[in-house]
């Protein structure tokens, strides 16, 4: 079986650390869905204007070739494994991802492209297949997750005031409003779930081609610094 990937993604996410564990949980995140030939046929999306969610087939393209038959989900803490088809660890046989996102605009000119929200890609992630999100079929109101049942508990995040003033000034073509996307990132806090914070150890991410850096303080997360990164394609790693 080959399978060819019909797209690239263009994300506000540069590297794997701080990527939201779950699609929607970030709805100020955006990424561009770029068409590759043959597919970039403007006929080929047409329609696809009329439904509010996609569904996107993707691949873990940094983990390729990497498996584990079982894992340790970050939602249990780290300690505790599962069978890799319990959960949607990366460390997958075909390495396999399947996101549900909010369609924000179709583009034609000059390239064939889907503007999307609440994706929780890497930037560069092969696209593998793009479907309508049908809510009478997709949706079921009565399942059941007995492990992850809700979203986790927000964590409070402090900015202050001089970040947001940066952050309220950053401009993209996707309309990115980068003081949200700081916020609904961090609540979900990004540090390995076994992991004590340290007050004293600053953490960083790439985010938006800033590199972005907070500390933990009081149960809370206070943001330090968001300074534009030398290289939009460096990453920054976990700790700074």
């Amino acid at each position: 079986m080959q399978i060819t990937p019909i797209a690239t993604t263009h994300s506000c996410f540069t590297e794997k650390f701080g990527i939201p564990r779950q699609p929607l949980l970030a709805d100020a995140s955006r990424a561009a869905i770029e068409l590759l030939p043959p597919y970039d046929d403007p006929e080929a999306v047409s329609g696809l204007e009329q439904h509010s969610h996609l569904w996107l087939t993707w691949q873990f393209h940094q983990v390729a070739g990497q498996w584990s038959p079982k894992v340790r989900p970050p939602r249990l803490g780290g300690n505790k494994k599962l069978g890799v088809f319990a959960t949607r660890s990366p460390f997958r046989p075909n390495n396999i991802g399947l996101s549900v996102v909010r369609l924000i605009e179709v583009r034609t000119h000059p390239k064939v492209e889907l503007i999307v929200a609440g994706a929780d890609l890497l930037q560069g992630t092969p696209i593998l297949d793009i479907k309508p999100y049908i809510p009478y079929a997709d949706s079921v109101p009565d399942a059941v997750s007995e492990l992850a049942e809700s979203a986790p508990p927000a964590t409070t995040v402090h900015i202050p005031q001089a970040i947001t003033q940066t952050a309220q000034g950053y401009r993209d073509d996707w309309g990115t409003d980068l003081a949200a996307l700081i916020t609904q990132v961090l609540a979900q806090d990004p540090k390995p779930a076994y992991q004590q914070p340290d007050p004293q150890r600053i953490y960083g991410m790439a985010l938006c081609g800033f590199n972005l850096q907070w500390r933990y303080q009081d149960g809370a997360i206070q943001v330090v610094g968001l300074s534009p990164l030398p290289n939009e394609r460096e990453t920054t790693g976990e700790e700074k």
